[in-house]
């Protein structure tokens, strides 16, 4: 859904609030109406030829293209997306992830993947892209040799980013990336879920497309499954074509979930990163503690390019214990009271997730993630430590603090 209006020079929480609110959709009310339909009438049969030839976006064609409700959402999330021209609706982020590779791939193309993107990316390149004709390589974002080396090889079609990195949240440079993948003809996508557009600006820093899960910071209240892909004009057009063809619809109960969520995400997020920042420093002074992966910390290895590329952060970060017992995380999730173990992230509740970030990887590597030998600081070859990654909500620092030293407490005890 392409966007309208002009607030640019608005602030991002006043845009926020103003996005997606056109008043033929909206009316007299704050929020768009849940419109549900499957069926959208004609006046005329030259009304229904007219709709089905332009089949304009903001225009009544059939349910699955959209109503008011969806194409609010969408509009708001074009608004707020600096350098974007329209916005495609998923059900899921998968969906979405998909939806922006499918909508540049094509059989016989070579894909370029980080290393450390989410796992559901890196199965779909190993799986239904392969299957596709589609072949990858992936590459680590941390060595910018050789990825151009890598870009030089294989004349991608397409580059996959994902910054912070999933699980192990490394910064890499996108800008430089995205123009090392212009100069080699491929056009870049990033899962910038972690950040969203209130934190990096991902098409203005080089992207051609931009994914996230609005099921995580956009919904915000563990509810619902939502993807989105934002893009300028040209991309847009395929994303929109592509979602099309393959018939990509979200519930307009969904969608107003999600608008609404939107509205508060701003607020949200300033408290979760504030409260992140603070329990990662925390942990990092912990006995039982080896690694903390979080950029927004001073000490960590990205906080350099964090602080020259985002305006914001999130609630998402890993850490890695002092243990060279695998099943040490586990029992420190266990022991946690305020913690849930699930996947996602982004809602108002905690969750503490086990990860174990090496069987995700094929070309990278961190000597405190993969081995607890000299470096690591066990015994050789004792294998990979335990790591936990946390999604920090809305419950006040100092009581998931005083939950946090019970578990590595516990784990001591064991």
């Amino acid at each position: 859904m392409s966007g309208s209006g002009d607030d640019k020079h608005l602030k991002p929480d006043t845009r926020v609030a103003r996005a997606g609110r056109r008043p033929e959709w909206t009316g007299p009310v704050v929020n768009p109406p849940v419109w549900r339909a499957s069926t959208h009438l004609y006046a005329t049969e030259a009304d229904r030829k007219v709709a089905g030839k332009a089949q304009k976006d903001g225009d009544f064609f059939y349910g699955r293209r959209g109503a008011p409700t969806q194409w609010a959402l969408a509009d708001a999330l074009t608004q707020i997306e600096p350098g974007a021209a329209g916005t495609v609706l998923y059900p899921s982020g998968v969906a979405a992830i998909l939806g922006g590779l499918l909508a540049v791939l094509r059989t016989g193309d070579h894909l370029l993947m980080t290393d450390n993107a989410y796992d559901p990316s890196r199965s779909m390149a190993l799986g239904l892209l392969k299957r596709m004709g589609i072949t990858h390589s992936f590459f680590d974002p941390l060595d910018l040799p050789a990825f151009e080396a890598l870009a030089s090889e294989h004349k991608p079609r397409a580059v996959w980013l994902e910054s912070p990195g999933s699980l192990t949240m490394e910064v890499c440079d996108v800008p430089a990336l995205a123009a090392t993948a212009r100069e080699a003809g491929a056009v870049t996508l990033i899962d910038n879920t972690w950040a969203s557009a209130l934190g990096f600006a991902a098409l203005e820093h080089g992207c051609d497309i931009t994914v996230q899960s609005l099921s995580k910071h956009v919904g915000g209240h563990s509810d619902l499954m939502m993807g989105a892909a934002s893009a300028g004009e040209r991309w847009y057009k395929a994303l929109r074509r592509t979602s099309h063809e393959l018939g990509q619809v979200v519930s307009p109960d969904d969608a107003a979930l999600a608008a609404r969520g939107l509205r508060t995400m701003p607020a949200r997020l300033r408290q979760s990163t504030a409260s992140a920042k603070r329990i990662a420093t925390w942990l990092s002074e912990q006995p039982q503690v080896a690694q903390v992966m979080c950029p927004m910390l001073e000490s960590d290895p990205g906080h350099a390019l964090w602080s020259r590329d985002f305006t914001g952060g999130c609630g998402l970060f890993s850490f890695v214990l002092a243990s060279d017992d695998p099943a040490a995380s586990g029992r420190v999730a266990d022991a946690l009271d305020l913690f849930g173990i699930g996947y996602s992230w982004g809602g108002y509740e905690s969750l503490a997730l086990p990860i174990a970030p090496h069987e995700h990887r094929t070309v990278m590597g961190s000597p405190t993630l993969t081995e607890s030998g000299p470096e690591g600081g066990g015994d050789a070859g004792a294998g990979p430590r335990p790591a936990l990654r946390l999604s920090i909500g809305l419950e006040d620092p100092e009581d998931l603090i005083a939950d946090l030293a019970r578990g590595l407490a516990g784990m001591e005890n064991q």
